[in-house]
């Protein structure tokens, strides 16, 4: 989740993304909060669902300081990891497995890298990358690129936030009906404990919404399920749960 924006080049120029500075911040402390301690779980149901053998290779799109990374490769998948966040890459490069690399780059920069058909699957979990660039209207070139990373016949795993969910009980946010997107202000710590307070956007999704930009993209989307952070499984999509987890193969 941070890069420079010289699209995909590190030039040593801040970039002017809003989610670096709140990774920045948050460094480490990231890997604390709730969210994050489901990534065992998360991993199980994934090499089920997406049929991931040793040796096979992954994408992981927003790797955030590379937990879902990380356990991957303790499972014999190699893993290449990329984020917007060069503090994030920082943290996943430190006791990486091996089998697991890390890469700072835009992911609205996959079109131009030279990660074109590369993987077995692609992931995009917890709205890393996708659904947070939909305050620059920018998630069409994430999933754009992560399809076209994909081999004939790769699978892919995204997460969404749940429009229906965001709109019955995210209270301490404002929805944007026009744009689909959420804004919460909020407050982040760090390692420390220091607290700085932030604006988050999260673009919000139906199923139907995501079914459609997935097909136009060549991703044949075979399932979509209602999943919380650490219970993921197979559950028909509802209003109750905070995200959608689609599952899509590269046609």
């Amino acid at each position: 989740m941070g890069i420079d924006l010289g699209r995909g080049k590190v030039v040593g120029t801040v970039s002017d993304h809003w989610f670096e500075p709140v990774a920045q911040h948050m460094g480490r402390a990231y890997l604390r909060y709730s969210f994050a301690q489901g990534t065992v779980q998360e991993i199980d149901f994934l090499i089920d669902a997406l049929c991931l053998t040793q040796g096979q290779r992954v994408l992981d799109v927003g790797c955030g300081p590379g937990r879902h990374s990380h356990e991957l490769a303790r499972r014999g998948i190699l893993v290449h990891g990329i984020d917007i966040s060069q503090e994030f890459i920082e943290i996943a490069q430190q006791d990486a497995p091996v089998g697991a690399t890390f890469e700072r780059l835009d992911a609205r920069d996959l079109l131009e890298s030279t990660h074109l058909g590369d993987f077995d699957a692609v992931i995009c979990l917890c709205q890393g990358a996708f659904g947070l660039m939909t305050a620059n209207g920018d998630d069409e070139l994430v999933v754009a690129g992560m399809a076209h990373s994909l081999k004939i016949n790769g699978r892919a795993a995204i997460s969404a936030f749940n429009a229906y969910f965001s709109v019955k009980y995210h209270e301490e946010a404002v929805f944007d009906a026009s744009s689909g997107v959420s804004h919460e202000v909020t407050k982040v710590r760090n390692v420390h404990g220091e607290e700085i307070q932030v604006d988050l956007w999260t673009g919000c999704y139906t199923p139907r919404e995501l079914r459609l930009l997935m097909t136009k993209h060549r991703l044949d989307v075979d399932s979509v399920f209602s999943v919380e952070p650490g219970a993921y499984g197979q559950n028909p999509p509802s209003v109750e749960s905070a995200e959608f987890l689609v599952l899509a193969t590269r046609r």
